[in-house]
């Protein structure tokens, strides 16, 4: 894969976004697929969804047409990652059980895992239901992180860059291209996402996200050594992990239902420590480039991959841990942040 098959990746992806989200944000206005202001929510009107579509095809589209079929693995993560955007999709328009959405999940991981990509944890037969799990928990996890304007937007674009630059370090082109495209899509999505947003991304975008950074990541540590593993899966999905481990100890600290949707992410602290919502955004994605940075390093061989994994749990574990101190619960129920934006089935 050549220079110039990548910057026209990259640019088409951005361009095609940025040209279908708003021409897609009127479908689902005259389709009535919206998020209604009330609650906690501010925006003042109906926000269409269909934004993640965007993401979708300025993502597929131009990796497709330059790849086509020449990367067995990379075409299989595309193809899943269409099926798990229709899902998406079907669940924007009249929402699925949580077992009928994990279902689906499992399958088209499943299908990659069938497809050649095996992190290598165990270097046994157990390595394959282990990473077909990790995919469906990321997927779900970034489709968590999409609950304020710009977040996961912005996430996403510094994640899937970095991504691309491990996978052209491990000679895997093709996933570069592919995450190339999707970092640029995500900006293109963010010229209409960024708050006060005009669009909003659905699950149809977030379950995409998360699904093709999770196997992208899971492709790149194939047949690795067990550390370079735990540093590569963790470290580009850093945001995402933490943001699960922080809801999910919370819940269980209040004896709070874990499905349950709340005001209690990251973003959502960070609010009520005093960040705007743009500050917020850039706060998460500046998180997000540090410890992408520090999986690229580790792929260039400037830092081992012993230290990368301490440093990934260490992070984790701390950032996990710090955020309860601030209190988001109250005797009634959460407590709601006046600079919310959106929080839809979180």
């Amino acid at each position: 894969m050549n220079g110039a098959g990548v910057i026209i990746a990259g640019a088409t992806g951005c361009l095609l976004t940025a040209g279908t989200t708003p021409l897609l944000g009127r479908l689902a206005l005259r389709w009535g697929l919206t998020d209604q202001p009330g609650g906690h929510k501010v925006h003042e009107r109906s926000i269409p969804y269909l934004g993640g579509m965007a993401v979708m095809l300025g993502t597929i589209v131009p990796s497709a047409a330059l790849l086509g079929m020449t990367d067995k693995r990379a075409a299989t993560i595309m193809i899943a990652a269409l099926a798990i955007a229709l899902l998406g999709l079907i669940d924007d328009l009249s929402s699925l059980s949580p077992l009928t959405r994990l279902a689906v999940e499992a399958v088209a991981a499943l299908g990659v895992v069938l497809g050649g990509v095996q992190a290598t944890v165990t270097g046994g037969w157990l390595d394959g239901p282990i990473t077909g799990l990790w995919i469906v928990v990321i997927t779900n996890s970034f489709n968590l992180l999409d609950n304020m304007d710009g977040a996961l937007g912005t996430i996403t674009a510094v994640s899937a860059a970095f991504l691309a630059g491990m996978a052209f370090v491990y000679a895997q082109p093709a996933i570069g291209l592919l995450l190339v495209a999707l970092a640029h899509a995500s900006l293109g999505f963010l010229l209409h996402n960024w708050a006060p947003a005009k669009v909003f991304m659905g699950d149809a975008g977030s379950l995409f996200i998360g699904f093709v950074i999770a196997c992208s990541a899971a492709l790149l540590v194939t047949g690795r050594s067990t550390d370079t593993v735990i540093a590569g899966l963790l470290l580009p999905t850093f945001v995402a992990t933490v943001d699960t481990g922080v809801v999910i100890l919370s819940r269980r600290r209040a004896g709070r239902p874990l499905l349950q949707g709340g005001t209690d992410h990251v973003s959502h602290r960070l609010c009520r420590l005093g960040l705007s919502i743009r500050m917020t955004a850039a706060v998460l994605a500046a998180v997000a480039a540090a410890t992408g940075a520090l999986a690229l390093a580790m792929a260039l061989g400037w830092i081992s991959p012993l230290i990368a994994t301490v440093a990934a749990i260490g992070a984790a574990l701390i950032l996990i841990n710090l955020p309860q101190r601030v209190r988001v619960y109250s005797p009634s129920g959460p407590q709601k942040h006046p600079t919310i934006i959106h929080e839809r089935r979180r």
